[in-house]
């Protein structure tokens, strides 16, 4: 029971204040759908947490029922047969979620779609992190590796939220940044897991040769991180509703797009709250 309550402290989309909190309550994805559920779940990776997280919060048998989701195991397979190992196989669900934003590219605001089943991310494509990350997990728990969202905060800046897996193997959970492809690893060629990065930001750095040099690919993007399990044989709990870009999220992009002239980062007065 003290347990219970004290990992209830660490949880849910207020972890990382009063902005961030606002933010999440005016995410693009429809109320109450596996997206916006999935956040509200998730437990902050803090020094008191960490144990919690790492040793029993995720359970790491594979519950995956054969023939459940076709599309997804057709694909799954296909990645194995081609792998020599686990580490390519992984790296090649990493390749092919980092390229689900190319079909995207061209659309303007008003094509932009959130949410839906991973089938439906899949065919469609998606430059938002959340789709993406969904992805990578279950195609990870369908080729039979344990896997779980993480949601990166940079508590320095704002709206800097991003959203990446974990995937456990060798007795160890690593970090897989599915939107850019890369798989974290320490100086041995071991999973580096969140925790780790973030304890230890040179390992972050030396994952820049890798070629991406996106703002998630830096020590900053992980000051603040939370993790929330997700498991494709779930999948009939969930709503998957498809939305549609709100007018929060369209003012934040216009800016982006921008380049934030004027160095403006809180749009909606959310550092007052």
């Amino acid at each position: 029971m003290t347990e219970a309550l004290d990992i209830a402290r660490y949880t849910g989309i207020g972890q990382f204040g009063p902005a961030y909190r606002h933010m999440f309550e005016h995410d693009p994805h429809a109320a109450g759908s596996v997206d916006r559920i999935l956040a509200e779940r998730m437990i902050r990776l803090r020094s008191e947490s960490a144990g919690y997280l790492y040793d029993r919060y995720t359970p790491l048998d594979i519950k995956c029922e054969h023939g459940s989701r076709p599309e997804l195991e057709r694909f799954a397979r296909m990645v194995s047969a081609t792998s020599g190992d686990v580490e390519e196989t992984i790296e090649g669900i990493g390749a092919f979620t980092s390229c689900l934003e190319g079909k995207v590219i061209g659309e303007g605001p008003d094509e932009m779609l959130f949410g839906g089943t991973e089938e439906q991310v899949m065919r469609r494509g998606s430059d938002w992190c959340t789709d993406v990350a969904r992805v990578g997990c279950v195609l990870c728990q369908i080729a039979g590796l344990p896997s779980r969202l993480v949601f990166l905060i940079d508590t320095g800046n704002a709206y800097s939220g991003h959203v990446i897996i974990e995937t456990y193997r060798r007795e160890g959970w690593g970090a897989i940044d599915t939107s850019t492809g890369v798989v974290y690893k320490d100086e041995d060629g071991r999973p580096a897991s969140t925790w780790e990065l973030m304890n230890q930001p040179e390992l972050i750095e030396s994952h820049r040769s890798h070629g991406e040099r996106a703002v998630t690919s830096t020590p900053e993007q992980f000051r603040g991180a939370a993790i929330s399990n997700y498991f494709v044989w779930e999948s009939a709990a969930y709503d998957y509703a498809v939305s549609r870009l709100n007018d929060y999220t369209r003012s934040i992009l216009a800016m982006a797009n921008q380049g934030w002239p004027g160095d403006l980062r809180w749009l909606h007065g959310e550092e007052l709250l």
